[in-house]
């Protein structure tokens, strides 16, 4: 039996106030022509379908047309609840549109029933468990302790009833202890959010949501499949896909991954403002890409961004590495400070912001301005 294994997508989602909607509806395309093109049993979709609670119109919209194209090709679509999800939202009409082959997770309530797949090596089944905390698994069982994400999970799993002599996959949402996070991710204070992979022993795959970065946990077959597109700079240097696995006799499993090409790339450059506007330079490279820049300039430029913008017309974000962002010195006005005159004042300033003094033109234009400003006033 044939997967593929997604999750994340975030829709709606902006990064650095740029909307990436035109890119998820890009990036969706790839996916169906992966699925086309591999002719799996199921897709599975662990979580973060939207990224927000209140998903936007235009997010809503994109999924009602990706789970059209999935439910048109023949196959079983499974789908759980992310924390950036609600799962009463998600889970609405979920019974109704069932019979196309869609499956949702229902509002967790410490019920999991398993939906069973067959095939030529006998029974999969497939449990469904959305984003839960602590608290989840205490309402839904008063006797179980539960206190850490651990617990939860544990005391969750023993209340599923699970034939290990069967193939079994487990869909879940949640940080499993050793993986390897990304800026775009939200972070609990203290780890607080750790799941042990020994919590999984009984599945034999475990499709992950919540990380951005594809990777494996404990073992080869518990695993994160990762944003299929980038959503912050720390991911620049992922390489996106879908995992694609294939389940034969119990216990062997084929894990593969289809890499996905996005509509604009996230880029990092560094160089000084002359390099980075220099035709030899940038020629040859996707300049409509997303872009962090790093100016290593020693003064500021004016108008950086307006200027950038010209040639990297989708800067997502800039910033400086020169002395003054490396020292961070501590800006004071000194014990003599009633002592100086403005000019001096300014100067000073400029000194300890910038780890450099002004030159004589700088000067001179202050000096300038302070007289000019003290002849307005007088």
């Amino acid at each position: 039996m044939k997967f593929i294994h997604l999750s994340d997508l975030h829709l709606g989602k902006r990064v650095n106030e740029f909307s990436m909607i035109d890119d998820q509806k890009y990036i969706l395309k790839k996916i169906l022509e992966v699925i086309k093109e591999e002719k799996p049993d199921a897709v599975l979709l662990a979580g973060d379908i939207y990224d927000k609670s209140v998903p936007s119109v235009e997010a809503v919209g994109l999924f009602d047309d990706f789970l059209k194209q999935l439910s048109r090709q023949n196959l079983q679509v499974f789908v759980i609840s992310g924390n950036h999800d609600s799962p009463e939202r998600l889970a609405f009409a979920a019974e109704l549109i069932e019979a196309s082959g869609i499956h949702i997770a229902p509002v967790y309530c410490g019920r999991v029933e398993p939906v069973s797949l067959k095939d030529a090596y006998g029974t999969v089944n497939i449990y469904m468990l959305p984003f839960i905390k602590p608290v989840h698994v205490r309402n839904a069982f008063p006797e179980e302790k539960a206190e850490s994400y651990t617990e939860a999970l544990c005391a969750a799993i023993s209340h599923m009833e699970i034939h290990e002599e069967e193939r079994n996959v487990l869909l879940t949402h949640q940080f499993v202890t050793g993986a390897v996070r990304s800026e775009s991710e939200e972070i609990s204070v203290g780890g607080s959010d750790n799941v042990d992979a020994s919590v999984f022993a009984a599945f034999d795959y475990v499709a992950l949501g919540h990380i951005h970065g594809p990777q494996q946990v404990g073992r080869e077959t518990i695993r994160y499949c990762g944003t299929p597109l980038k959503y912050s700079f720390s991911e620049a240097g992922h390489r996106k896909s879908v995992t694609v696995l294939e389940m034969k006799e119990k216990g062997e499993i084929q894990i593969r991954t289809a890499d996905l090409v996005p509509l604009h790339d996230l880029r990092e450059l560094r160089g000084t403002y002359e390099e980075l506007t220099n035709k030899k330079n940038y020629e040859g490279t996707v300049l409509d890409d997303y872009v962090h820049i790093t100016l290593t300039d020693e003064e500021d430029v004016v108008d950086a961004v307006g200027k950038l913008r010209v040639i990297y017309p989708n800067l997502m974000k800039l910033d400086y590495d020169n002395r003054r962002t490396r020292e961070n010195q501590e800006i004071t006005g000194g014990e003599d400070v009633e002592a100086k005159t403005p000019a001096e004042l300014i100067f000073d300033f400029y000194e300890k912001q910038n780890n450099q003094p002004m030159n004589e033109a700088q000067e001179g234009l202050i000096t300038e301005l302070i007289e000019k400003i003290w002849e307005e006033k007088g």
